[in-house]
């Protein structure tokens, strides 16, 4: 772990307990508070000594701070019955901010801790050249992940000149036993590939080495991300070194990047050959980089490609694009958001309510305030949308799924959705003056009278600003809440609440 990380690890745990203690009642809040600072610090000592960081120590520390939330539960359970409710609810404006701050920062304290959704949240790691297709028989159009092209129909391919294309590259992943020295022998799948294949993608390789093209007799291999990290530790200086596959010793020449790897399959260790020393038999993937001429005949992310053999008769295949594959989750997140804003007034009036014709009308700097307050709650909604979204997707895998892109776009659209609608509902129900809740509901009137005279709900603002009119059944002449101001006759009502 580095410097950095641990830095906003520390923030987010703090924030945490800060964020926890809102659910402790308030005579004893501040106490709990820094019950748990005090707590948390003398956890780190005994977990990470001498300023040792590592994941082991974050995750003991990270457990601690979830066992507060019990106790937070603990005594809001065994609270006095005339407590106040969560200062969330009834707080002030300010409070719910905080609120919704350690919402975020806890939102993206796990987009960094998570490693699907820390690869996920940077499309620059798994970006590939323009022009890259995949080339599938058309009998598997519907299946993108299909291994259906025979390698000996694509050495055809490499030793004939093409029009549409300027690049081949061939792969096919299979189970091997693979021998790591002193870290003993098992089964791994090893991609078989050309190879071009990493620099045709335009994929980077993290400590590259020119060991294993400068010893002819020794393929290349590179290690996934993953393996690099379970069976070597995370150390660079085993580039260089041999590792037996199949029956045969590879020079590793370099560690894909996190993440990259975005084609079918998920493979262990990529052994680049020569096209004509991959063994015969079996099909696989082909990667092709389009020609100009090849990208005109491109429909959308589909071409459609005849392939002829001197021997054989033509065959129907096609293209398909790497687009959907490596625009990232920023596109998905975009349109979510559109279609929640479209979505909303088909679940929640979006109106704020009328207002009383008054001289006690709050000033434009109360109005900006209060405006303001509800831009800082979408402002912070929407991170807090992204970042949940993309924990909820991507939280148990790194590699790219159709099942997962899915799964943002309704965590995202669900989300904001219901975000929205709870800021504008706690924005209608926040006195325009001071943006304090209004409490203490009474009922008004009868339902029978709807029609001649008024009939719902009453709350008032604790500090004497405003009393609120919800209709019990809306009418045409009272279709929406209306704020009424109060003047200052009323003050000696509120003189004994402490409020001012």
């Amino acid at each position: 772990m580095t410097a950095r990380v641990d830095m906003v690890v520390r923030a987010f745990q703090r924030g945490f307990l800060s964020c926890i203690s809102l659910l402790v009642p308030s005579g004893q809040r501040a106490e709990w508070r820094r019950e748990w600072q005090a707590e948390l610090w003398h956890v780190r000592r005994a977990c990470a000594p001498a300023g040792a960081v590592s994941w082991q120590a974050e995750r003991e520390v990270t457990a601690f701070c979830l066992g507060a939330f019990q106790d937070a539960l603990c005594l809001r359970l065994h609270a006095p019955k005339n407590e106040p409710r969560i200062a969330l609810l009834h707080g002030s404006a300010l409070q719910c901010l905080l609120f919704l701050g350690g919402v975020l920062a806890a939102s993206y304290g796990l987009t960094l801790l998570l490693p699907g959704v820390r690869v996920e949240s940077h499309p620059e790691r798994y970006q590939v050249r323009s022009g890259l297709i995949m080339i599938q028989d058309e009998a598997y159009s519907n299946d993108w992940v299909a291994a259906t092209i025979p390698v000996e129909r694509f050495r055809d391919w490499e030793t004939t000149r093409q029009r549409y294309f300027d690049g081949l590259a061939f792969y096919r992943i299979g189970e091997q036993a693979v021998s790591a020295g002193s870290h003993g022998t098992g089964g791994w799948e090893v991609a078989e590939a050309s190879k071009n294949l990493f620099s045709l993608l335009g994929l980077p390789v993290r400590f590259a080495s020119q060991e294993g093209e400068a010893d002819a007799g020794l393929p290349q291999a590179i290690l996934s991300d993953a393996v690099w990290k379970r069976e070597f530790g995370g150390d660079p200086r085993v580039v260089g070194s041999v590792l037996r596959v199949g029956g045969r010793d590879v020079r590793i020449a370099g560690v894909a990047a996190e993440g990259g790897w975005r084609l079918p399959g998920k493979a262990d260790v990529w052994l680049l050959e020569r096209d004509s020393e991959i063994a015969a038999g079996g099909r696989g993937h082909v990667v092709a980089h389009l020609t100009n001429q090849g990208r005109s005949e491109m429909w959308a992310s589909y071409v459609h490609i005849d392939a002829y053999s001197p021997d054989e008769p033509g065959d129907n295949l096609c293209g398909f694009s790497f687009e959907e594959r490596t625009r990232g989750p920023w596109g998905i997140y975009q349109f979510t958001v559109l279609l929640a804003f479209l979505a909303l007034p088909a679940i929640t009036t979006v109106s704020m309510g009328e207002y009383s014709v008054s001289s006690h009308r709050p000033s434009w700097s109360r109005r900006l305030c209060r405006w303001g307050y509800m831009g800082a709650k979408i402002a912070l909604l929407l991170p807090i949308v992204y970042f949940l979204s993309l924990d909820v997707a991507y939280w148990h895998t790194t590699l790219y799924s159709l099942a997962s892109e899915y799964a943002q776009l309704a965590a995202s659209f669900s989300i904001c959705l219901f975000g929205l609608r709870w800021a504008l509902l706690d924005q209608r129900q926040r006195c325009p003056v001071c943006l304090r809740h209004v409490t203490n509901p009474a009922r008004v009137g009868l339902a029978s009278r709807t029609f001649l005279a008024w009939n719902g709900t009453e709350l008032m603002c604790t500090a004497g600003h405003t009393l609120l009119h919800v209709p019990g059944l809306p009418t045409s002449w009272f279709s929406t809440q209306r704020w009424l101001y109060l003047d200052t006759s009323w003050e000696f009502l509120f003189t004994g609440s402490g409020v001012g």
